[in-house]
């Protein structure tokens, strides 16, 4: 009886607090960045790969070089207690979530899980519908600093309705919680988004390959370069503390390292959340010269807040720009043909104005310097044409700095 009545009290307090509910400001005033363990693990997670990974996460650099949130995704899930409060599987989390999240954080990283606005996950186990306060209340418990929600086992529901609910029981908890729809992108997010969560899913599922779609029945998942087109003239919804998500990454699976490379900084473009998905544990150089390539990352974090988009396209070579602070700007020259592409850019004929970012990039006005961001050098300035070769499938991107 005693349990009974501070179930009650607990839920009269949680649906009290929720009145006034908002989303927790400031969470992620610059997209978030982190490691998510879907992409290699899928349902095979328990404690111990999770603090390898957080082990990992910091031996590597990768925590030195901005990333932050580690995300146990689907398939932790237990069975709910006679009161409805759900619990981790026993055998493969026997510690429980609060010692796991305490390990993460004792490592300076935060500390992320997964739900579903369902009845059930994605992989069947049960998801929040019904138990949204519940399971806020238990994360807030843990120590959970992000929650990545799901969009599986959910008909009849209206979106905006369950993740409002949610935003409403994460606040009613008091900690704040970065929260990130995985909604797919199926009910326009970005149109209702920005007053619910801190970023959302704009397509299904990423897979390992560049420009590719792997037919699943009745859903696909899609290479990088589907991604990339799948949703476009959505860019004016995204900034700081609500990003558009083109989902985890893939860099440091399946694909060539120039694949890895243009799909990192087409990321960076786009500003989108950088949340790797690779098996951080023993991982090549090169993939983590990709990962940790700060340059690049700042370009992803600049505190404009603005998401690139592609200026021009011609013969499979696309120019792609994003303005900065300080009246910087990135420009990636994308090769997305079978082979190797000549750049030849006159600066000065090409006047770019950015309609989102009320901002003109006009180099007959204001001379700026290039700097490489994969060599980390300046390389010339905008006096004269910019003359390279980019690889199949990869990327040249230079930083326009004023002189």
């Amino acid at each position: 009886m005693k349990h009974f009545y501070l179930l009650v009290l607990a839920a009269l307090t949680l649906l009290a607090g929720s009145l006034y509910a908002q989303k927790f400001e400031g969470l992620a005033l610059t997209p978030p960045m982190g490691w998510n363990s879907w992409n290699t693990f899928a349902c095979n997670v328990d404690e111990a790969l999770i603090r390898e990974m957080a082990d990992a996460m910091v031996s590597s650099g990768m925590k030195d070089a901005g990333y932050k949130y580690l995300v146990i995704d689907d398939c932790w899930h237990g069975e709910r207690d006679s009161l409805g409060f759900i619990q981790p599987n026993p055998k493969r989390f026997p510690s429980g979530m609060k010692a796991l999240a305490d390990y993460v954080h004792s490592k300076g990283l935060k500390f992320g899980i997964y739900s579903c606005a369902g009845d059930k996950t994605c992989g069947g186990h049960p998801g929040s519908r019904g138990h949204e306060y519940q399971d806020a209340l238990s994360y807030a418990q843990w120590g959970v600093d992000y929650l990545k929600y799901d969009w599986c086992n959910t008909d009849g529901l209206n979106a905006v309705g369950a993740y409002t609910t949610m935003r409403d029981a994460l606040n009613a908890a008091k900690r704040p919680i970065v929260f990130s729809l995985c909604e797919w992108g199926n009910n326009d997010p970005w149109k209702w988004g920005k007053n619910v969560g801190h970023l959302w899913r704009t397509s299904g599922d990423i897979t390992d390959c560049f420009d590719c779609e792997v037919n699943h029945v009745t859903w696909s998942s899609w290479g990088i370069m589907k991604i990339v087109e799948m949703r476009k003239n959505i860019r004016q919804y995204s900034g700081p503390d609500h990003w558009n998500d083109p989902d985890m990454m893939e860099v440091g699976r399946a694909m060539l390292p120039s694949e890895d490379r243009a799909h990192f900084s087409l990321w960076c473009m786009m500003a989108s959340p950088l949340i790797a998905g690779n098996d951080l544990r023993g991982m090549k150089k090169e993939t983590i010269e990709i990962l940790t390539n700060r340059e690049m990352i700042a370009v992803d974090q600049d505190s404009l807040g603005v998401q690139g988009y592609r200026y021009d396209a011609k013969d499979s070579l696309e120019v792609w720009v994003k303005p900065l602070m300080k009246g910087d700007w990135a420009v990636c020259f994308l090769n997305r043909s079978a082979k190797a592409q000549k750049i030849d850019f006159n600066w000065s004929k090409n006047v770019v104005t950015d309609t989102v970012a009320n901002r003109t990039l006009n180099t007959n006005e204001t001379v700026f310097t290039l700097r490489n961001l994969w060599t980390k050098k300046n390389i010339s300035s905008t006096k004269k044409n910019l003359e390279a070769v980019v690889p199949s499938h990869d990327v040249f991107v230079v930083r326009l700095e004023k002189k």
